[in-house]
């Protein structure tokens, strides 16, 4: 992008040999990290700044490992969970009905599959059934999709880590009385692996799930050769020590029979579990998000249909046994008849071992990948707290991974790591998703009729009823069982959800109540940096606060982590004409707010007078002790905590109480939203030109070709006077570049690299350069 107008500049003062050379703006500080820090970098690494988040977008193959393990894996235990329920009443009819029972699982697939190839087109951004139902039927009836798909995602955590233990103690029984530790470590080392990040999460499980599929594929394949040829064995269940008791067999049309069968196909359904994870990791997605998540989703319902198919028939033919215990597995012993007692045969059982435990162990990894993505989405919705927004040092929504560890663990300890038991908390929420998918994709279709949209509205109505009636059935079936806790916790959830939304509604209201007049008491005295994040009451009490100290200057400072939300404060700033004082915008490429406030507070420091001072005040909404740990952080005393470092620096937090109303407020309060905000850092300054010069070399009154990144940028508030100041920073230093008459230029943001070439002259004793050519350049 080129630019008018290359100018001649002087900077503010003329410049003369009575000066010095001006020095570059200081671009580093002296003070050390912190141990915290310093231990988080080295367990973690280096922190991964905003720029980089497009680096960690999926290609559809890594996708297909990462978001796909919970769903192929489900094939390990599907089978499984109808036989243990079959065999105790139908005897060994259950292996006749297994594949029926079967079959009508994978006719759901395919239907929910359709619907969700929908989804994924259609809604791009992470949040899959939460999307569809706030998009079509209003944010209330979305909670209800919030709740489902969190308890999924939380389940399925412990039923796959759990279920991978099982794999290991199928082969190695000794290993049998350490279940439960040995699950309790696997969850540990998935929360190491995703606070790293999501590129060393897909690096670290994408491998298992092509591991799984082809050594599933060769016992498959294997058992139709030694059934073919007629040599595949099987197992008699009425000796086995320790399987579930055969029953005599039942009539298939009693009432009891119907309920059994209901029960089983129920059971059944758990082969579908984390079918819906690509439509909640859409965004990871390299673009374009929704043709690459149509085509993962296929392969991976394509995969998952084999799979299940193979070892039911499997089952079927070999008569593998349900043990009370779950150790072996039905999937360990199909592995076993398939490949026999030779050494060869024994040496891929422990193959597919491995391979069955690893795919389970990663399929506990993907609610990593969806349930931050979603507790984003939720809480920037205002229905959870606002903590859950952030990323974290590599990235990460690290509060989302923390919170989904912590409660599968008290999950898992609960049960003692028993898939079974753990089963029994599944399907309802995976099956609520679903239904909220079908029944919103058929609301969808109905309004925009495009295409085929009657086709589609009746295939998403039959997907919604049908994944109804499993819950229905998963409700009544399995209500003794443990589903009682869901049906109990599910309303319990969504209430408070829908509470959590209308406490921050009311926190909102309040502050944005601002007074009709703001006085301006004259400055004088320090240097004073009021540091903004929103404009509302406790912001304005700040300022005149500010004002009253009489500081020799006054900044309003905001560190912009998200454009768009800085780019809205900057509007609503510039809408209060009596504030006659222009708000700076500094970037925080890797969202370190105490740092940045630091660098800043140094800078002010080295800049002013000698033997100045400068404080750094920070507005602080104050609500009740629980409301406000629950739903708000702590961000300015981590400010005041780092900025206290310094000598010369004293940080102020001005309080303004937000839980109660003042009664001259009380009335014409506007109830909405603030702006929510989704996050954004700086990496190297790229490919340069040979007669580029690095800040610090810049020549004085000389013309001189730069490049670096905007760290900061102000606009003039004063009409009759426009002019726009940005830094440009380096390796090296910063220079202010000032382009006056211009109150904002576009693209010349907080974060931007860009070239500029023009005279460089002085501003306040440091380089400036004034109405510089520039040409924005693209991140590398």
């Amino acid at each position: 992008m080129t630019v008018e107008g290359r100018g001649s500049a002087e900077g503010d003062r003329a410049a003369d040999d009575r000066f010095a050379r001006p020095e570059a703006l200081p671009v580093a500080i002296g003070a050390p990290e912190t141990l915290g820090y310093r231990i988080k970098c080295r367990l973690l690494g280096p922190p991964l700044t905003n720029v980089e988040l497009k680096g960690e977008r999926l290609s559809k193959k890594t996708a297909l490992g990462v978001l796909s393990s919970d769903c192929i894996s489900s094939s390990a235990y599907g089978s499984e969970e109808i036989l243990l329920v079959l065999i105790p009443v139908f005897g060994l009819s259950a292996y006749t009905l297994l594949l029926p029972l079967t079959g009508i699982v994978l006719v759901v697939l395919v239907l929910v599959t359709l619907t969700y190839r929908w989804v994924v087109t259609t809604y791009t951004a992470a949040g899959g059934s939460y999307v569809v139902a706030r998009e079509n039927f209003g944010p209330v009836v979305a909670q209800v999709g919030a709740v489902a798909l969190m308890l999924d995602y939380i389940v399925t955590v412990a039923v796959q880590a759990a279920a991978g233990t099982a794999a290991v103690t199928s082969a190695l029984p000794a290993l049998s009385d350490y279940q439960l530790e040995i699950t309790v470590g696997v969850v540990v080392v998935l929360i190491y692996g995703n606070l790293r990040g999501l590129r060393e999460a897909g690096r670290l499980f994408a491998f298992p799930t092509y591991f799984f599929v082809a050594c599933m594929g060769v016992v498959i394949v294997g058992g139709v050769v030694r059934e073919i040829l007629g040599d595949l064995p099987y197992y008699d269940p009425t000796t086995a020590v320790g399987a579930y008791p055969v029953g005599e067999g039942s009539p298939l049309l009693s009432i009891g029979a119907v309920y059994i069968l209901l029960k089983s196909f129920a059971n059944g359904g758990s082969s579908l579990t984390g079918l819906e994870a690509i439509s909640n990791g859409v965004s990871i997605f390299r673009p374009p998000q929704g043709l690459n998540a149509r085509r993962t989703l296929v392969v991976m319902s394509a995969l998952l249909g084999t799979l299940v198919a193979g070892v039911s028939w499997l089952a079927h033919e070999t008569h593998a046994v349900t043990y009370e215990t779950g150790s072996p597995t039905l999937i360990s012993q199909v592995a076993k008849a398939v490949l026999g007692d030779s050494i060869a045969g024994q040496a891929m059982y422990l193959v597919v071992q491995l391979a069955t435990m690893l795919i389970l162990w990663t399929g506990a990894n993907t609610p990593f990948n969806g349930f931050p993505y979603l507790a984003n989405f939720v809480a920037a919705d205002g229905f959870l707290p606002r903590w859950l927004t952030k990323r974290g040092h590599r990235l990460a929504f690290s509060n989302g991974i923390i919170v989904l560890a912590v409660i599968a663990l008290a999950l898992i300890l609960g049960t003692g790591a028993h898939v079974d038991k753990l089963v029994a908390f599944y399907a309802i929420g995976v099956f609520t998703g679903f239904t909220l998918a079908g029944f919103g994709m058929a609301r969808y279709f109905t309004t925009h009729r495009d295409g085929r949209w009657r086709v589609k509205v009746i295939v998403n109505t039959l997907v919604g009823a049908v994944a109804g009636a499993v819950v229905l059935i998963f409700a009544i079936t399995k209500f003794t069982e443990g589903a009682w806790l869901v049906v109990l916790v599910f309303p319990i959830m969504v209430v408070l959800l829908l509470r959590l939304r209308r406490t921050y509604q009311q926190e909102d209201a309040l502050l944005r109540a601002l007074p009709q007049r703001e006085s301006r008491p004259p400055m004088a005295g320090n240097q004073v940096l009021l540091l903004v994040d929103r404009v509302d009451l406790a912001t304005l009490r700040a300022l005149t606060y500010a004002r009253n100290l009489r500081p020799a200057s006054l900044r309003a400072v905001h560190f912009m982590i998200d454009p768009d939300h800085a780019s809205a404060l900057r509007e609503a700033w510039d809408r209060i004409d009596r504030l006659d004082l222009p708000l700076e915008i500094v970037d925080c490429p890797d969202r370190r707010l105490g740092r940045a406030a630091l660098e800043l507070a140094e800078r002010a420091l080295v800049s002013g007078p000698a033997n100045g001072v400068v404080t750094v005040l920070l507005p602080r909404r104050q609500y009740g002790v629980l409301v406000g740990r629950l739903l708000h952080d702590r961000t300015a005393d981590e400010i005041a905590a780092a900025v206290s470092q310094l000598r010369g620096v004293a940080a102020t937090i001005v309080p303004f109480d937000a839980s109660t109303r003042p009664r001259s407020i009380r009335r014409g309060a506007r109830t909405g939203g603030a702006p929510q905000v989704h996050r954004e850092p700086v990496s190297s300054i790229g490919p340069t030109p040979p007669n580029r010069v690095t800040i610090a070399e810049a020549p004085h009154r000389g013309v001189a070709v730069l490049q670096g990144r905007i760290r900061s940028v102000e606009s003039s508030s004063i009409a009759a006077s426009p002019a726009y100041r940005a830094e440009l920073c380096d390796e090296s230093g910063g220079v202010t570049l000032l382009f006056y008459g211009r109150r904002k230029i576009e693209g010349l943001d907080p974060g931007a690299l860009v070239r500029v070439e023009g005279r460089v002259g002085e501003r306040h004793g440091y380089l400036a350069m004034a109405n510089p050519s520039y040409e924005i350049l693209p991140s590398p």
